[in-house]
């Protein structure tokens, strides 16, 4: 598999990692659209959000407190973050690995852009 974000989870190429587990692994965002910009993936490689089911959801459910702990690590949980998933390409999702954006560290705009 082909897949930069399974490397980055095996270790096979460096990150600016953050978090990890036996589930997950964080690390900071190259491209950062914020002062705070961390990804949360899964070691299991799912594509897109679409192929999610039940038998996903305590994967997700840990994703999304993992996300919450390092907002409080992180200091922004007070001041606020947001968390964002992106499904296929007109959705903004660039690496076809699932991953939660933790962003925060900034005001947030709405509509997001």
């Amino acid at each position: 598999m082909d897949c930069i974000f399974c490397k980055i989870a095996n270790k096979e190429i460096p990150s600016n990692l953050v978090y990890e587990d036996d589930q997950v692994v964080a690390f900071k965002d190259n491209d950062p659209q914020a002062p705070t910009h961390i990804l949360i993936i899964p070691r299991k490689h799912i594509r897109t959000i679409n192929e999610l089911d039940e038998n996903n959801s305590a994967l997700i459910c840990h994703m999304v407190l993992t996300a919450t702990q390092l907002a409080r690590d992180l200091s922004i949980a007070n001041d606020g973050y947001r968390l964002v998933w992106n499904c296929n390409l007109k959705g903004g999702q660039a690496v076809f690995h699932i991953h939660l954006h933790l962003l925060g560290g900034r005001t947030m705009k709405w509509p997001p852009g």
